[in-house]
C-alpha cells in the first residue's frame, strides 16, 4: 500500500461545528423567494455547490427549459449568500469535536491537509478567517509545511464541485500528490462520498456526528463510517502498522 501524503477534509459538518445552520440559511433565502423545498430535500443536497442546487431545485419547480430559471437561480443565490454571510460574520465558526487534535497528528507526520467545500471562496474564507485558519495561505489559498492547513479549494474555483472530484483533484495538483492511493478523503455527507469514490483515494470515510448520520450514509460508497474525527488517528496508525 502507498504511504499517506494528503487528507482531504470537508467543512461544514466535518471539521467546522454544523448547527443545521447551512440548511436554515438555505430554506430562508428559498422561502424569501418562492422556490418550495422541503428540509429533507435540502438536506439530502448538503455537501453541493450551492449555485448548482439552487439550479437543480428550480429546474424540478419550473420545468427543464423554462426560460425564467437562470434569473430566480440568480436572485435565490443572491439572497443566500447575504443570509450566510452574515450568519458566520456575526454568529463565528468552532472547530468539531476532534478536529485540532487531528490536524496536530497529521502536521506531527507531515501529512497534507486540505479542506474543500460547497461553498464559495467568500464565505470560506469569512469561516477559514474566524477559525484562524486562514493564517500562512498564499493568494491562492495554499500554504505551507507550517500552516495549519495546506490547501483550501472552494467549490466556485472548479469546474465542477461534489459529486464530482476535481476538488480533490485540485488539492493534489496544488499539493503535488500524484498519486490518488495516497490520499484520505473524509467528509459527512453523500456528495463527499461520491467524489472520493469518483477521485479513487485510499480511503473514503464517512463521518457520522456531522449532517448525516450513519444510516443516512450507509447506502452511499464508503470504505469505514467513524463516529467521529477522534477515530482517524488510529485508523491511519493501524493502516500505517500493516504497510511495515
Amino acid at each position: 500500500m502507498q504511504p499517506i501524503e494528503l487528507v482531504v477534509f470537508d467543512m461544514a459538518g466535518t471539521t467546522v461545528t454544523d448547527h443545521h445552520e447551512v440548511e436554515r440559511c438555505f430554506a430562508e433565502a428559498a422561502a424569501e423567494t418562492g422556490l418550495f423545498v422541503t428540509d429533507e430535500r435540502i438536506l439530502a443536497m448538503q455537501g453541493l455547490a450551492k449555485r448548482y442546487v439552487f439550479e437543480t431545485l428550480w429546474k424540478e419547480q419550473l420545468g427543464e427549459h423554462n426560460p425564467e430559471i437562470q434569473r430566480q437561480v440568480d436572485v435565490s443565490y443572491a439572497i443566500f449568500r447575504r443570509i450566510l454571510e452574515n450568519h458566520y460574520l456575526t454568529q463565528g465558526a468552532t472547530p468539531t469535536e476532534g478536529c485540532l487534535d487531528t490536524f496536530a497528528y497529521l502536521y506531527e507526520r507531515g501529512i497534507a491537509i486540505a479542506l474543500t467545500t460547497g461553498f464559495y471562496r467568500v464565505v470560506t474564507d469569512i469561516i477559514l478567517e474566524k477559525l484562524g485558519w486562514l493564517k500562512g495561505l498564499d493568494g491562492r489559498r495554499v500554504g505551507t509545511s507550517e500552516s495549519l492547513i495546506q490547501v483550501s479549494i472552494a467549490s466556485d474555483e472548479v469546474e465542477r464541485g461534489r459529486p464530482y472530484p476535481h476538488m480533490i483533484e485540485r488539492a493534489m495538483y496544488l499539493l503535488g500528490v500524484s498519486n490518488p492511493k495516497a490520499v484520505v478523503n473524509i467528509g459527512d455527507t453523500p456528495s463527499d462520498l461520491l467524489s472520493g469514490r469518483a477521485a479513487g483515494v485510499a480511503l473514503n470515510l464517512g463521518i457520522t456526528n456531522g449532517t448525516h448520520s450513519r444510516d443516512q450514509l450507509e447506502a452511499h460508497p464508503h470504505d469505514l463510517l467513524i463516529n467521529s474525527l477522534w477515530e482517524l488517528p488510529a485508523l491511519l496508525d493501524a493502516r500505517e502498522v500493516s504497510l511495515v
